[in-house]
């Protein structure tokens, strides 16, 4: 073959683009117009997208890709260099010579049309994420959760685990990779509207030692990640430990966590609610959503009763004094008609 340039050896790949995926992402699958896999490295998973089909340049061109989890994006070039963990340009042009010397068979005609891949940070690259994770059982997402003391994990589909979770650091620096709790932030209808990423370090005990271990992405104004259905008598507060620290001693209650103050004072109220508890965090911020929460819950026709914690919030209490003293601290807070309906009952049996 004669010598090409970088630049029509990735127009030459993206005409066969997906007999480049099958060989070089060998762990993905093609779904419809695209090929997905887990990264460009070739890692199971569902986060990054090659178009297989669409013009030979320009936007949305075939042979492009996306990672919906890390916004890296490239060429067939790229997946040749960074699957094989070539280094030198030369080296990764020769492979592409080398495997656009083989024949294949014409690609599928019936597929001539393309969607443009999900922007960064949008709701639909949130979806992509969540859908891309698994059941938190026996992952270090639940080894994490119990070591905060959470051992109390039903009806925890909002949460998912990540393996591989890209993180790019807020200074600029380098792209890091660590395991990852993954919530799917929801709308009052169900939809998924974004995403919110803990990342942890490999052994569950604790999180990641990088310096933003939580980030949340799509559109969160208004939704919450959410535990148990809309319901009568619910609970919101800010951090998704804090609510599952709650709920191990209400466990029968409904829950919102809406992910920071700001969001919580801004969550949106579902038809059926008549009274909501605010699991309130004991600083300025956490004060300032109380008092706005429980305006637009009284203008709304809803009961708004803040339960405070002894610490910081309920999962430090939790981590602190244990499930016994957390009851024994809600209890009084509990309207006296919640406690048989929700409170969970003490070692003696009593409530």
């Amino acid at each position: 073959m004669a010598r090409l340039d970088a630049s029509e050896l990735a127009h030459r790949l993206a005409r066969e683009a997906e007999a480049v995926c099958r060989q070089y992402l060998s762990n993905g699958r093609r779904v419809g117009r695209y090929w997905i896999v887990g990264d460009v490295r070739n890692t199971p998973g569902r986060s990054m997208y090659v178009r297989l089909f669409g013009p030979e340049s320009g936007k949305g061109s075939a042979g492009k890709w996306t990672d919906s989890a890390t916004a890296e994006h490239g060429d067939l070039l790229d997946v040749i260099r960074e699957s094989l963990g070539l280094i030198d340009f030369r080296d990764v042009a020769d492979e592409a010579r080398r495997f656009l010397s083989v024949p294949r068979p014409e690609p599928d005609p019936q597929y001539k049309t393309y969607t443009a891949p999900a922007p960064t940070g949008s709701p639909e690259a949130a979806r992509r994420l969540f859908a891309a994770s698994q059941p938190i059982r026996g992952t270090v997402v639940e080894t994490y959760l119990r070591h905060r003391c959470i051992d109390d994990l039903h009806d925890v589909g909002a949460l998912r685990f990540h393996p591989r979770c890209y993180h790019r650091p807020d200074d600029g620096g380098p792209t890091q990779i660590w395991p990852a709790m993954i919530a799917s932030v929801t709308d009052l209808g169900g939809l998924i509207t974004g995403a919110h990423r803990t990342w942890l370090d490999p052994s569950g005990i604790g999180k990641a030692p990088i310096e933003t271990p939580r980030k949340a992405m799509g559109a969160l104004l208004g939704h919450a990640v959410r535990f148990g259905p809309a319901c009568e008598v619910m609970a919101a507060g800010e951090g998704i430990e804090t609510m599952l620290s709650l709920r191990m001693v209400l466990p029968g209650l409904s829950l919102m966590a809406a992910l920071s103050a700001a969001h919580l004072a801004a969550i949106l109220f579902p038809d059926t609610i008549r009274r909501l508890y605010i699991a309130r965090d004991i600083d300025p911020a956490g004060d300032g959503a109380v008092a706005t929460l429980t305006a637009r819950a009284g203008a709304a026709g809803i009961e708004a009763i803040p339960l405070s914690p002894r610490l910081g919030d309920f999962n430090e209490d939790l981590v602190g004094f244990g499930v016994d003293d957390l009851r024994a601290l809600v209890r009084p807070q509990v309207m006296p008609q919640d406690i048989d309906r929700f409170l969970l009952a003490g070692p003696s049996g009593r409530l």
